[in-house]
C-alpha cells in the first residue's frame, strides 16, 4: 500500500476510533490491501517450482552444495557440486525461481517416506531430541508423516550476509543483476519455500510435518503466523537446533490473512503445474 494512502487511513482511524464500525471497516480494508501487496509483490518476481525432472533436481542439489558444503561446511564438498543423500530417494524438492533471470533463489525439500524401512532425517539423527512422546513420528503411519529439510538460499539472494565479496558487510547484493525494487521481496523467499512445502503437504494430504531448525527461524516464521510447535529441547546439530511439529490445522489456525493469500496463490501455482 502506498505510504501516503496508509498515512491518511491511519489518521482517519485515529479520528473515528478502531472499535467503531468505520474503524473496523478501515482495518479490514488495510488487511486486504496488505495481503494483495505481499502476494502480488512476491509473484511479480518469484514463482514456486516443484522439481519433477532430473535437471531441476540437480539445480536444487547444486544450491544445497553451495550453502551446506561450500559456505557452511556442514557437509564435505564434491567435484559434482551436488549435495544429496539417501533421503532424496523419497523426497520432493521445491524451488523458488527468480523470473527475471530464471535463476533459482532457494530450495527446500519435503522428505516423504512411503515404506516402513524409510525414516525421516529427524528420526535417524535426532530422535532422542523429541521429548513430546505423543507427537513422535514413530506413532504414525509412514504415509502420514513428512519432514521439511535442507532449506537453502544462495548468497546473491540474501539481504544480509557475512561473505567476503565487495560490499557484503554493508548488505550490498549484486545490484547489476537485481533491482532495488526486487530486493524488497527477497526476505519472503524463506517464507515462500515453506509455503511451497506446505502446499505439497496439503496437496498430498499428509497429516504430520516435522522440522529440525534454529529457534530464531521458528520465531521468524511465527511473525507471519507459521506457528510451529516445539516438541523437544535445543540440541547441537549443525548448530543450535530444536525439533518442531506442525499440521495443516495448526497452520490454518494461526496464519495471518495477508500471508494466507500468498499461500493460496502458491498452492494454485503448484497444483496448476502438477
Amino acid at each position: 500500500m502506498p505510504l501516503a494512502r496508509k498515512s491518511i487511513l491511519k489518521k482517519i482511524k485515529k479520528i473515528v476510533g478502531p472499535k467503531g464500525r468505520l474503524g473496523k471497516l478501515l482495518s479490514g480494508y488495510e488487511t486486504l490491501q496488505e495481503a494483495k501487496f505481499i502476494s502480488s509483490h512476491f509473484s511479480e518476481f518469484l514463482e514456486p517450482v516443484v522439481a519433477q525432472d532430473p535437471q531441476t533436481k540437480q539445480n536444487s542439489y547444486n544450491i544445497r552444495h553451495k550453502v551446506y558444503c561450500e559456505e557452511l561446511a556442514f557437509e564435505e564438498p564434491n567435484e559434482q557440486r551436488l549435495e544429496n543423500d539417501e533421503f532424496d530417494e523419497f523426497s520432493i524438492p521445491c524451488l523458488i525461481k527468480h523470473k527475471t533471470t530464471s535463476n533459482y533463489a532457494g530450495t527446500v525439500r519435503l522428505v516423504r517416506p512411503t515404506q516402513d524401512s524409510q525414516q525421516l532425517p529427524i528420526e535417524k539423527y535426532c530422535l532422542n531430541s523429541i521429548t513430546h512422546s505423543d507427537l513422535s513420528p514413530s506413532n504414525f503411519d509412514r504415509k502420514e508423516v513428512c519432514e521439511i529439510s535442507r532449506l537453502a538460499v544462495p548468497k546473491e539472494f540474501r539481504k544480509r550476509q557475512m561473505d567476503k565479496y565487495s560490499g557484503a558487510a554493508l548488505g550490498v547484493i549484486n545490484e547489476s543483476t537485481y533491482s532495488e525494487e526486487e530486493l524488497r521481496c527477497f526476505p519472503f523467499i524463506a517464507i515462500g519455500l515453506y509455503f511451497s512445502a506446505a502446499a505439497m503437504v496439503i496437496h498430498n494430504q499428509i497429516k504430520h510435518t516435522y522440522v529440525m531448525m534454529e529457534p530464531r527461524l521458528a520465531r521468524s516464521m511465527s511473525f507471519v503466523g507459521i506457528q510451529f510447535e516445539q516438541i523437544g529441547p535445543v540440541v547441537d546439530y549443525h548448530g543450535k537446533r530444536a525439533p518442531y511439529y506442525i499440521n495443516p490445522a495448526l497452520l490454518n489456525a494461526n496464519l495471518r490473512p495477508s500471508f494466507r493469500v500468498m499461500l493460496n496463490n502458491i498452492q494454485a501455482q503448484i497444483e496448476k503445474n502438477e
